[in-house]
């Protein structure tokens, strides 16, 4: 009688076992899911940056333009010469002040790429780490299975709720 109460665990073992393995594979998959979400927005990121620094070479070319234009208005005087280039020297202002506008768009953008890439590599981490544990869970009540001994099992259960917290973090990110 003993010997079939003493099995009568091992019910519990192999239902803790499903849901760690369960867990694990859950947590391998939506890792995966948010690893793929910081590459793309690394992708967006880099893009994003590449063009303010696009729009930032063409604003500085326009400010040196507008720079030489000034100082050569200052040249030439009070003629219709002084006009014309008076006139360029306003739209170049107004073609920096655009790219000065466009700029903080397109930094907005990137910032907000940035914070993806952030948050989806802290859910990521989260996940792997839920990996982790339920993985050595799952070692330990096979273990414990085995060898017939309820303290790996025991163990294995510790481990295993170490690894659902990280789990649920993965969802969740309160720590």
């Amino acid at each position: 009688m003993s010997e079939g109460k003493k099995d009568n665990w091992l019910g519990y073992v192999a239902t803790t076992t499903i849901l760690f393995a369960v867990c694990a594979t859950l947590s391998t998959f939506k890792g995966g899911q948010h690893s793929t979400r910081a590459v793309l927005s690394q992708s967006k990121a880099t893009n994003q940056w590449a063009y303010y620094q696009a729009k930032d070479l063409k604003s500085y070319m326009h400010e040196l333009s507008k720079d030489a234009l000034e100082l050569s208005v200052l040249d030439a005087g009070k003629g219709q010469r002084a006009g014309a280039v008076g006139q360029k020297v306003a739209a170049y202002a107004e073609k920096i002040a655009k790219y000065e506008v466009q700029k903080e768009e397109i930094k907005r953008q990137a910032e907000a790429y940035d914070n993806a890439i952030a948050q989806a590599q802290a859910h990521s981490g989260a996940f792997g780490m839920a990996i982790i544990f339920l993985q050595i869970a799952i070692l330990l009540s096979s273990v414990s299975a085995l060898m017939k001994r309820k303290e790996l099992w025991y163990g294995g259960m510790a481990v295993g709720a170490v690894g659902v917290l990280y789990f649920a973090n993965g969802f969740f990110l309160f720590f």
